[in-house]
């Protein structure tokens, strides 16, 4: 938690006369403001601010969906600073592709926008980073999104199959078992749904048409973990697909994919800045106006011609799915517009401030200079962040400012560093220690203020970013391309089989792909992908063939109670061996300390989960006083070491 002091610590610059100066113009119903100056943690601290004390819906409109996932986690530190401000800040990316060209959208833009626009609309964010082609784009009614989205309680009532058709329309994909967010399955009146963004899914258990149970439950074990008092499931769609003509729900229905881009029947009637649940006048901040421009007809250039050259005779066109300059202008002049600029590029009527703003210096790790431009600017009566990325970070510039005996004070609660390194703080401290997202920092002369990036004092290699963590559905392979058309497998029901390939089946309307497997009397086994966690490749030596098991036969059962007879007898040996090694006595290791956090923090790849699980255990039995047993695997180049 970000405490007090950083605020604080901003005053100088909050009080500014230009920050004080567009406040009130914006207060006094001023249409157009622009502050100049700013450089993008300036823009990103100017923006939050204003946000808190205007209290009116604010969108930021940057140039790219780059540029918007760049300033978000910046914008986002800097609106944690203003404690009350009512909703979060979220980002609204652009569609990666047109409505005409032959390929879909990135499904995560897809999740992301239809979970910010229900979010918009419902009043739970204050602040919206957006692309200019998301602000271009034409949006339904904000009640359309509050529509798409439904929140089940205990003792709801909503009947079976309507909750099933309202699944399927706005994106869901019904499966056997629910694995993946966007998942839904359905077991009688039991119906397992993953809502994107949520951490685990909800089994919602129906009695009739009322709701008698949510719970969560973990998708690889599919057992339940504890009651939760409401679930609210967003779409991933932003339009509800329409249901297909004689559904039968009580069959595995394949739900026809999606308009990405909305009905061809109508054209979107709202803009972005008209979608917040709040009827006060939004305010819109608006990064380089000129670039912005220039993006803007840029894009809407790249639309009609693609139109033109992909489109079908009965395709909307460019003017469907997007303002023209013109509207968009005019949907503007409905806003308090904030012009955020690095240079005064515009000189005309507006109401123009100056806050003045360079990058802060870069160290390159030379500590005795960086302490040295410190000590200089607190000695002047300025104000220094010096900001970590890491607690570890922290707690290293703790150290280092002891060492150079400058006092600091801490910007977070004391549970984000070490005792040791809260104790040391001093409260009237103008230099403070905190963790920031933002590499670079800013310097803002006329308040003698140093915002210090975590990147400034020693340089950082760049995060080597891991895939997301993914559900394995299956212990042994997470795809087929290593099994092979007369390759043995082991299913866990029925044994030893032969894989012959895979198979699309059609059954109730639904298109499926099932591993044929084949057993001995020349029996054949259809197992659908989403039960592959039942199948495993069984190793043999090369030109041998072990037999085919029997469907339905009693081999297979008894070889499987053979083997665990022997794991029961295994187990009753390492029983009484493990009690021995109990009574034994070990060395206890120290906890964790500053150097050893240190270290770990600058470890510059990022670990898995399962290095972590790891980790995590392996300290665990070293800090206890008894001997430690545990056997570390992993393949070659795995990080074991």
């Amino acid at each position: 938690m970000i405490l007090p002091a950083v605020r604080e610590r901003l005053e100088a610059l909050l009080r500014h006369a230009a920050m004080e100066g567009a406040l009130a113009a914006l207060r006094a119903g001023a249409s157009h403001v622009s502050l100049t100056g700013l450089h993008d943690v300036a823009k990103a601290l100017v923006a939050a601010y204003l946000t808190h004390e205007l209290r009116r819906p604010a969108f930021f409109v940057t140039e790219s969906n780059r540029r918007a996932e760049a300033l978000a986690e910046t914008v986002r530190f800097c609106s944690s600073i203003f404690p009350g401000t009512a909703g979060g800040v979220a980002t609204l990316p652009a569609f990666d592709t047109l409505p005409w060209q032959t390929q879909s959208p990135h499904a995560d833009i897809l999740e992301r926008r239809a979970a910010t626009l229900f979010r918009l609309a419902d009043g739970q964010i204050s602040l919206v980073i957006a692309p200019v082609a998301a602000a271009l784009w034409r949006y339904q009614d904000p009640a359309a999104y509050l529509y798409l989205t439904r929140t089940l309680a205990k003792d709801t009532d909503i009947p079976h199959e309507e909750l099933l058709t309202h699944l399927g329309s706005v994106g869901y994909t019904r499966t056997e078992m629910v694995e993946l967010p966007g998942q839904f399955a359905v077991r009688g009146g039991i119906i397992d749904i993953f809502s994107p963004e949520a951490p685990r899914p909800v089994r919602i258990e129906l009695l009739g048409d009322t709701v008698e149970s949510v719970r969560e439950f973990d998708p690889r074990t599919q057992r339940s973990i504890s009651p939760v008092q409401r679930a609210t499931l967003l779409p991933l769609t932003e339009w509800a697909v329409p249901e297909p003509e004689k559904v039968d729900l009580n069959a595995e229905t394949a739900w026809e994919n999606p308009s990405y881009f909305g009905p061809a029947r109508e054209p979107g009637s709202s803009s972005l800045f008209e979608l917040a649940e709040s009827s006060l006048r939004p305010i819109v901040f608006l990064d380089e106006p000129q670039s912005l421009r220039e993006a803007a007809t840029k894009h809407l250039a790249a639309a009609t011609e693609n139109y033109e050259r992909y489109g079908h005779a009965n395709s909307p066109s460019a003017s469907h799915y997007f303002w023209s300059e013109k509207q968009f202008s005019a949907a503007l002049e409905k806003t308090s517009q904030i012009h955020l600029e690095q240079l005064a590029l515009e000189i005309g009527s507006t109401p123009q401030f100056e806050l003045s703003s360079r990058p802060s210096a870069r160290f390159h790790g030379d500590v005795v200079a960086c302490m040295a431009a410190v000590k200089s600017q607190l000695t002047s009566g300025g104000t220094v962040f010096l900001t970590a990325a890491s607690t570890g970070e922290i707690e290293r510039f703790a150290d280092i400012c002891r060492e150079y005996e400058v006092p600091y004070v801490l910007g977070e609660s004391e549970d984000a560093a070490a005792g040791f390194t809260a104790e040391g703080a001093h409260e009237s401290a103008a230099m403070l220690l905190i963790r920031a997202p933002f590499p670079e920092g800013v310097t803002f002369p006329d308040a003698k203020l140093t915002l210090y990036g975590h990147a400034d004092l020693f340089d950082v290699t760049p995060t080597v970013e891991r895939p997301s963590r993914k559900i394995r559905t299956s212990g042994f392979f997470g795809d087929f391309a290593e099994l092979k058309p007369g390759d043995f497998v082991v299913h866990v029901d029925h044994g030893i089989g032969q894989f012959e390939g895979l198979r699309q089946i059609e059954s109730g309307g639904h298109h499926g792909e099932f591993m044929l497997l084949k057993y001995a009397d020349d029996a054949r086994l259809y197992v659908p992908l989403e039960r592959m966690d039942l199948v495993q490749n069984y190793r043999v030596v090369e030109g041998a063939h072990p037999p085919l098991d029997k469907l339905g036969g009693t081999a297979w059962n008894t070889r499987k109670t053979r083997a665990r007879k022997s794991v029961e007898d295994m187990a009753d040996q390492l029983l009484a061996l493990y009690a021995q090694r109990k009574t034994a006595p070990g060395f206890a290791f120290s906890a964790d300390g500053n150097f050893q956090r240190e270290f770990e923090d600058a470890f510059e790849f990022e670990e898995t989960v399962d290095q972590i699980t790891a980790i995590t255990d392996i300290k665990r039995d070293m800090e206890r006083a008894e001997p430690m047993d545990r056997l570390l695997c992993g393949d070659v180049g795995y990080g074991k070491t």
